[in-house]
C-alpha cells in the first residue's frame, strides 16, 4: 500500500472515530445543556468583561469584536485609547473569559448542528462535515486571542505583519461563524417544513 493511501485511510480512520463521539454525545440534554453553558459565558462576556474593557476604548472597537479585520493604525490608536489599565483588563480579564468561549463554542455548536441533522436523518451524509465548522471558528479564536495577546505585550513595538497575521484569524473566525448559523438556520428552516408535512 502507498504511502498516499495510508495518509488517506488515517484520516478517514480519524473522521469515523470523531462521527462516534458526536453521534455518542447526541443526547438533548447533554446538547442543550453546552449550549446554554456557552451562551451564559456569551453573555458574562458581552455585558461585564466586553463593556468593561470599552470603557477604557473612548467609543473604539476592541479587536476580537471587528468582524471584518483591522491594520496597525487602528491596533495601535486602540491600544493607545485602552491606556495601561485599559490593556490589563482586555490581557487579565477579557481575555481569560475568552480561552474558554472557543472550546464551548466549537463542542456545543458542532452537537446542536449535528442534533438537527440527525432529526432530517442526514447526519450520516456528507452534510455531516458542516458540523466541524464550529471547531474551526474555535480554533480561529483561539489563534486570534493568542495574537491580540502577542499584540499587547509587545505594544508599542507592534508590526504590520503581526496585526495582519491576527486580522486573518479574526476574518477566519468571523466569516466561518457566519457561514455556521447560515447552515444552522437553513436547517432549522428544513426541520420546520418536515414538522409541518407530518
Amino acid at each position: 500500500m502507498s504511502y498516499s493511501k495510508i495518509v488517506e485511510l488515517r484520516g478517514i480512520l480519524k473522521m469515523e472515530k470523531l462521527r462516534t463521539i458526536i453521534d455518542r454525545n447526541l443526547q438533548g440534554k447533554k446538547v442543550l445543556l453546552l449550549f446554554v453553558l456557552t451562551n451564559l459565558l456569551y453573555i458574562l462576556m458581552l455585558t461585564f468583561t466586553i463593556p468593561t474593557v470599552m470603557g477604557f476604548a473612548n467609543g473604539m472597537k476592541l479587536l476580537d469584536m471587528m468582524p471584518l479585520g483591522y491594520d496597525l493604525d487602528y491596533a495601535n490608536a486602540l491600544f493607545n485609547a485602552l491606556g495601561p489599565q485599559g490593556r490589563d483588563a482586555y490581557l487579565y480579564n477579557q481575555l481569560p473569559m475568552d480561552m474558554v468561549y472557543p472550546a464551548l463554542f466549537g463542542i456545543s455548536y458542532c452537537l446542536v448542528l449535528a442534533y438537527f441533522l440527525k432529526k432530517l436523518n442526514k447526519i450520516d451524509t456528507k452534510l455531516f462535515y458542516l458540523c466541524l465548522l464550529p471547531l474551526f471558528a474555535g480554533l480561529a479564536d483561539y489563534l486570534e486571542n493568542f495574537g491580540i495577546i502577542n499584540l499587547m505585550t509587545n505594544y508599542p513595538n507592534l508590526t504590520s505583519g503581526m496585526v495582519t497575521t491576527t486580522s486573518f484569524f479574526s476574518l477566519l473566525k468571523s466569516g466561518a461563524t457566519s457561514l455556521y448559523f447560515l447552515i444552522l438556520i437553513g436547517t432549522l428552516i428544513l426541520l420546520g417544513i418536515k414538522a409541518l408535512r407530518k
